[in-house]
């Protein structure tokens, strides 16, 4: 059974670079035709995805948010990792990381993690 796992800071400041990982187990996440997701919920609003790296190592953006994010990989560790800078408090929310078979992820899915509260606040 494949278990996600995020970790990271939970308070960031502005204009400070937000960094997750994502700790991968029960499967390889270089196993074919899976994509890794990153996925965001602000409080009061909806699922907002942010970007996924594939299996091949290709990645994909969000076009709102392509100009801060940045999504990598260890392939050793079997995790990955999102980077989001020059966050403002419009970017606190709960950061998911998932597994699906389509690179874009909108909908809440059998392999998703817990999730990881982040705040950003000076």
């Amino acid at each position: 059974q494949v278990q996600l796992q995020e970790s990271g800071p939970g308070l960031v400041k502005p204009s400070q670079t937000l960094s997750l990982t994502c700790t991968v187990s029960g499967g390889s996440i270089t196993t074919n035709y899976y994509y890794w997701s990153w996925i965001r919920q602000p409080p009061g609003k909806g699922l907002e995805w942010m970007g996924a790296i594939a299996y091949t190592g290709s990645t994909y953006y969000s076009p709102s948010l392509k100009s801060r994010t940045s999504i990598s990989r260890d392939t050793s560790k079997n995790r990955f990792t999102l980077q989001l800078s020059s966050v403002t408090p419009e970017d606190t929310a709960v950061y998911y990381c998932a597994r699906d078979k389509n690179p874009v992820v909108t909908t809440r899915g059998a392999y998703w993690g817990q999730g990881t509260q982040v705040t950003v606040s000076s």
